[in-house]
């Protein structure tokens, strides 16, 4: 058999497959829509169901073969499912804006692209819009693998009443951008403080005489890299894409595993999803080894704690509170049990909220 005649073989059998998956996705969309309807007669105020879609996507994972790798599979399978979630009740969502910033794109990561987005300008603003009701859910950083916490995101779960709902890990790829194609004709490089850290060898070894200028965000400084071609900006792909400007070095990052982790977060109650995580937010007595009570429960009853950060309480000086990340659910025996043993040990025991781990 002649190439051609092989190509053109198997064009038609990929017409075929088109029309037949075609098919498939408008009745996945069908029997969405027929869900909706039960869920209304029912009177359920939310549709969109963070354990449920978790579910979906780790079995879609799990029996993936290829030759399409699971990011892959799993981005397609998001999409699929953001459209028909879009067809019942559409989710608005706010974000640490301007547009292109990551935080945007673990939006779109986490929901798809049939969302409404809300870019607003500091963490603080994206709680305020979840509580107030003009946004479903938010999504805002909490912390990068090599720079640490976002003191700011835990600080505003020490008074906000929203949960978290959900987390999204985000591999992060810095590009310097700017409007030459030239980068030694820059005066200043611009990007928020974090950016700066996470290049800060790669701009000691290639930049090392060009001013450092952090500002709000990534894409706040591939904006004023638009404006001036003397500055050049630290930001992603979608920031060079939003505001024209050329990639003069790609993957700058320090760490090839630089991921930054986003927090979901609503007024919604996730339930169990069978692979799941809950935060916690503790305050100890102020008496000797009250880290060592706080903890000693959790090691009782045999549960992983995943990550420990302390903040200031911001009530009285020198005295502190713990955020805490452990494996299971609010609703399994053994956590009920750990955290029952916590209300008697702490001065303060806040659960901000069970979710499913982060899928890819």
């Amino acid at each position: 058999m002649s190439d051609d005649r092989r190509l053109r073989e198997l064009r038609d059998r990929i017409d075929v497959l088109d029309e037949k998956i075609q098919e498939l996705v408008n009745e996945r969309a069908r029997c969405a829509q027929e869900a909706a309807k039960s869920k209304e007669r029912a009177g359920a105020q939310n549709f969109y169901s963070p354990e449920r879609e978790a579910q979906v996507l780790r079995r879609i994972v799990e029996r993936n073969k290829g030759p399409l790798p699971d990011e892959e599979i799993a981005r397609l399978f998001r999409e699929l499912m953001s459209a028909c979630l879009a067809l019942e009740s559409p989710l608005r969502i706010a974000f640490l804006g301007p547009e292109g910033t990551f935080t945007q794109e673990a939006v779109l990561k986490h929901f798809g692209h049939s969302v409404r987005t809300a870019p607003l300008r500091a963490i603080d603003e994206v709680f305020r819009e979840v509580e107030s009701g003009n946004a479903h859910f938010g999504v805002v950083p909490v912390e990068n693998s090599t720079e640490g916490v976002i003191s700011h995101t835990l600080d505003m779960f020490m008074s906000s009443p929203l949960k978290i709902c959900g987390e999204v890990a985000l591999r992060v790829h810095h590009h310097l951008l700017g409007m030459r194609t030239d980068r030694t004709q820059a005066e200043r490089v611009v990007s928020h403080q974090q950016s700066l850290a996470q290049c800060r060898e790669w701009l000691g070894a290639n930049l090392p005489d060009l001013e450092q200028v952090a500002v709000n965000s990534n894409a706040e400084a591939a904006r004023l890299a638009s404006e001036d071609p003397e500055s050049i900006a630290i930001a992603g792909d979608s920031a060079a894409q939003i505001y024209g400007l050329n990639i003069l070095a790609a993957n700058i990052e320090d760490d090839p595993d630089n991921t930054t982790r986003f927090l979901v977060i609503g007024q919604l109650e996730t339930g169990p999803s069978g692979a799941d995580k809950t935060s916690l937010l503790l305050s100890g007595k102020n008496k000797p080894g009250s880290l060592h009570m706080l903890l000693a429960p959790l090691a009782h009853h045999g549960i992983n704690m995943t990550r420990i950060e302390s903040r200031p309480s911001r009530q009285s000086a020198w005295e502190y509170v713990f955020f805490i990340d452990i494996d299971g659910h609010i609703r399994g025996e053994q956590v009920q049990q750990a955290v029952a043993e916590l209300e008697n040990e702490a001065a303060f025991v806040k659960c901000l909220g069970s979710y499913p781990k982060a899928v890819l």
